[in-house]
């Protein structure tokens, strides 16, 4: 998962190849809480791992649930209905399938077993309103208090006394404002249903059906079948009792495929986009996004667990729909809308107010940035096909589908943007809230435009602090990073461990050019043996130096170098990167630090991991390192004319990166807008 404060993205032109999605988000938490509530253990197969199955699986162990991790197996032994624990506080994050279920079935069990239970979560969550489930809550008797602002969590539920509910009374609860307060109600009340049926009237028009008919489902799976009338009247049976259905399988997210079907629709021109883990029969009302797609001009096949898409009619066609049925996945479509014929107007959205942050309104901001004329309103979007793209940084709000629909903006060469424009994300972190790998998966699948992805060097002489500064400078933008003098050490070690004299030319290129190595992390693989240590010892430097003088080596490792720049970005440290391997970088940074400050730097290094050094000796070997690299017939060290020079000698890591990020901004970053 990036771990950046912003990302990226290249313009991108093309897309092909086969995803696997992570599971739902709506199924994975309703099964935990069933599993959590239930007789018996459940095996959990598929669940998702996100920040918001991980906080329900921390309430679920505070309130002393049993939870064992087999592989890719969870086995949930539940409660049985019965309190473990009658006080807790738990927090949970922004996650509104985890407050809500949680909220009403802790009120219930507080209310009738005695407890007390605090729920709070991030200052958004804060802001999402919960009073309907609150005041429906309050019409069985259970004691919940607001302790912030009335109608928003953060809420205590029970009082610390047992007593009863009114349970003979049907349950009103209003249907226009999240269908999650309904769920709420569906999964807490099997567990007071003992003396009566337990009926609940929804007022008004239910929001978001299809979800209800998840809830439905897996109540089923858990032993509870609920009869209904409708979206209307739902009856909760007497003597309801949750049973483990022994194993449960959780399908792919079916919003997180409408990314690569949205995705397949823009760009898989030669080769379908294969979508892995969801399929036409899911029971998730978002694979309906499906149908949109294809309004617009998508063709698409799926089976049992798998969807493929290509690119149909283009460009797509604007569409008008009612987006009731498909509240998540219709964010997918206001972008899909930059690539129309005409304006596409999606309809009864008035959910999106109260998500993760306000979507229409953000939405419609975001959208105007990058240039789309956009008209919002209370509960619809139009969004009219962009002609004049800008680049952008997309605000993402804390909202990981903010983050995943806006990077198909970045597919602007499709719809002939002139120029094509980078797109920055910020904050991609956020997509950890449902889908931690999006844009891995995303980078697995597309190619960017030609020449489109960026790359930065960093050269200099040996123990400049370039391979530190780099390390840094990749962490920082996300991008891949080649570290070229482990190249030269790696050939360096494979040609001793072979035999060959490092004097012989062709010999050692020829090891070059056939060299076995794998980078993981600071892990470093050559031949399938940990080389991390032996390629970091002050020998092997010198042994690189040596390696590095043969132009045949140095032609037969030009096209390893090169296959490291890949999506989002490169940052490539070496002392020919910017001037041999990459001429056409974006940004070329040389380091000039002097021969006595880099050698009272490695002195200082080889000190404190409790190596003994001689200064004098490290500045002469570092002097004649220096003039061999400026001498040698192939690629001698220098800086590449369009360089700009870095005199690191008295300064520390962090402000070497600051100026040579402040660089980067003013080359290459979008232009903030909007």
């Amino acid at each position: 998962m990036f771990k950046t404060a912003f990302l990226d993205l290249p313009p991108l032109a093309a897309a092909a190849g086969s995803v696997r999605l992570p599971g739902s988000k709506s199924i994975s938490n309703r099964v935990l809480l069933l599993a959590g509530l239930a007789e018996g253990t459940t095996e959990v197969y598929d669940l998702l791992d996100s920040d918001d199955t991980r906080v329900m699986l921390a309430a679920l162990e505070q309130l002393g649930c049993t939870l064992e991790r087999s592989g890719s197996v969870l086995r949930v032994t539940g409660l049985g209905g019965r309190l473990k624990v009658t006080q807790a506080e738990l927090f949970l994050g922004n996650a509104g399938t985890a407050m809500r279920p949680l909220t009403a079935a802790l009120a219930v069990l507080a209310a009738t077993q005695g407890g007390r239970f605090r729920l709070s979560g991030v200052a958004r969550m804060h802001e999402r309103p919960i009073g309907d489930l609150v005041d429906a809550l309050r019409q069985l008797g259970c004691p919940v208090t607001e302790l912030g602002q009335p109608g928003f969590p953060p809420l205590q539920v029970g009082s610390g006394a047992a007593g009863a509910l009114d349970t003979a009374t049907p349950i009103r609860v209003r249907g226009d404002v999240s269908s999650q307060f309904l769920t709420a109600l569906l999964l807490a009340l099997p567990l007071v249903s003992q003396h009566h049926p337990v009926a609940i009237e929804v007022m008004g028009e239910l929001i978001s059906k299809p979800y209800i008919d998840i809830t439905l489902r897996l109540l089923e799976r858990f032993g509870i079948t609920v009869q209904r009338d409708g979206y209307q009247r739902f009856v909760i049976p007497q003597g309801s009792a949750y049973r483990t259905p022994g194993r449960i399988h959780v399908e792919g997210d079916a919003s997180s495929a409408s990314y690569f079907v949205a995705l397949g629709a823009l760009a898989a021109t030669e080769h379908p986009i294969r979508i892995e883990g969801v399929g036409l029969n899911a029971i998730q009302g978002d694979i309906r996004f499906v149908e949109a797609a294809q309004a617009m001009g998508a063709q698409v096949q799926g089976g049992d667990g798998w969807l493929e898409v290509r690119r149909g009619r283009w460009p797509l066609k604007g569409i008008t729909l009612d987006c009731n049925h498909i509240p998540d996945a219709a964010m997918t479509l206001g972008v899909m809308a930059l690539y129309a014929d005409s304006p596409t107007r999606l309809t009864n959205i008035a959910s999106w107010r109260v998500k993760e942050t306000d979507r229409i309104a953000a939405m419609a901001c975001e959208l105007r940035k990058l240039g789309a004329q956009v008209i919002e309103g209370p509960d619809f979007i139009e969004v009219a096909p962009l002609q004049h793209w800008q680049s952008a940084s997309i605000h993402t709000y804390d909202d990981h589908r903010m983050a995943m629909c806006l990077s198909l903006a970045a597919f602007n060469p499709l719809a002939g943007a002139q120029p094509s424009v980078s797109v920055r994300i910020e904050d991609p972190r956020c997509v950890a809230k449902t889908f931690p790998d999006y844009f891995e998966t995303l980078f697995s699948v597309v190619t960017a435009a030609p020449g489109a992805i960026p790359v930065l060097t960093v050269d200099g002489p040996t123990a400049s602090g370039k391979g530190t500064l780099a390390a840094e400078l990749a962490q920082a933008l996300g991008y891949h990073l080649l570290d070229s003098g482990a190249l030269y050490r790696a050939t360096a070690l494979a040609a001793l461990q072979g035999g060959v004299a490092l004097s012989d030319g062709p010999a050692v290129a020829g090891i070059a050019a056939t060299l076995d190595i794998r980078f993981e992390g600071e892990t470093v693989w050559l031949a399938g043996q940990d080389v991390s240590a032996a390629l970091r010892l002050e020998s092997t430097g010198g042994l690189a130096s040596q390696v590095s003088v043969h132009p045949g080596v140095r032609h037969a490792l030009h096209a390893l170098q090169l296959s490291f720049q890949r999506l989002p970005g490169l940052v490539a440290d070496g002392r020919d990167m910017g001037t041999v391997v990459f001429p056409q970088a974006d940004l070329k940074v040389f380091l000039t630090a002097s021969a006595e400050k880099r050698a009272e730097r490695r002195y200082k290094q080889l000190i404190a991991k409790g190596i003994s050094a001689n200064i004098d000796s490290l500045l002469l070997d570092l002097q004649a390192r220096d003039e061999r690299d400026k001498n040698r017939s192939a690629a001698p060290l220098k800086p590449a004319e369009d360089a700009l020079l870095l005199d690191n000698s008295d300064l520390s890591i962090d402000a070497s990166v600051e100026q040579v990020l402040s660089w980067w901004q003013q080359r290459k970053a979008p232009k903030v807008s909007g």
